[in-house]
């Protein structure tokens, strides 16, 4: 297994998809960081898992119809605790300058809604760091997949491992295919299939490390958690 995800950062000791749940992956030893990236009414790419912004900040609404001065304005850390108070939500450009800065690769999860031109400003802004080659580009929408150019390394995130889902990585040409941990190990079969065809599969969200050794066992090349510490410290013993 090669790979450590840190899950929105390292989401178990900071407010997910935040400055400082990056900083602690960095430092908590995550191989790869992935976040969830959306786009505000006006065009700006914000680092934020739900559609709405009512979970992780004080806001309210769908992040696209909100202006991106009014979202930055919002609390994105008190819901988690308070000694993160006044964390703000993050630019796509902040998150990955502080990425950049460590030798690390991205796991970029576009969230739809997403139009072709969002998608291209997105990816233009990680291109332009010279960050093409450290980044994964994902997405559960296979239509947003098919957006991103073939240079870039895609996977294709699943809620359920069904028939078509080789047949469909397969036509979206994507390096990674990875589903939830119940069905890594329920559709044994599918995921066999994937890897037979060059696909590689990083399970969500590992946060028992009960399940580690098998998952790793099975030949998942990384494991996706919300513990990125906790899974260094068990990859090397001692």
């Amino acid at each position: 297994m090669r790979h450590r995800v840190a899950h929105r950062g390292y989401s178990g000791v900071a407010p997910e998809n935040t400055l400082p749940a990056f900083a602690a992956a960095l430092r908590g030893g995550a191989t790869i960081v992935e976040f969830d990236v959306r786009t505000t009414a006006d065009g700006v790419p914000v680092v934020i898992h739900d559609r709405t912004l009512e979970r992780t900040t004080t806001g309210t609404g769908p992040v696209w119809e909100a202006e991106f001065d009014g979202v930055r304005r919002l609390d994105a850390g008190a819901w988690f605790s308070p000694a993160y108070a006044g964390v703000r939500v993050p630019t796509l450009a902040e998150t990955i300058d502080l990425i950049a800065a460590a030798d690390v690769e991205l796991l970029l999860e576009i969230k739809p809604p997403a139009t072709p031109e969002q998608v291209k400003v997105i990816l233009e802004q990680v291109a332009s760091r010279g960050l093409l080659d450290r980044t994964i580009v994902q997405s559960f929408d296979p239509a947003v997949v098919a957006m991103v150019p073939s240079e870039w390394r895609r996977g294709l995130l699943r809620l359920r491992l069904d028939p078509d889902t080789l047949s469909l990585a397969i036509s979206l040409g994507v390096a990674y295919c990875n589903p939830s941990i119940a069905d890594f190990f329920r559709e044994t079969d599918i995921i066999s299939s994937l890897v037979a065809a060059g696909i590689e599969i990083m399970p969500w969200t590992a946060n028992d490390p009960a399940q580690w050794p098998a998952l790793a066992a099975a030949g998942a090349a990384g494991l996706i958690t919300d513990r990125v510490a906790e899974l260094t410290g068990w990859s090397f013993p001692g």
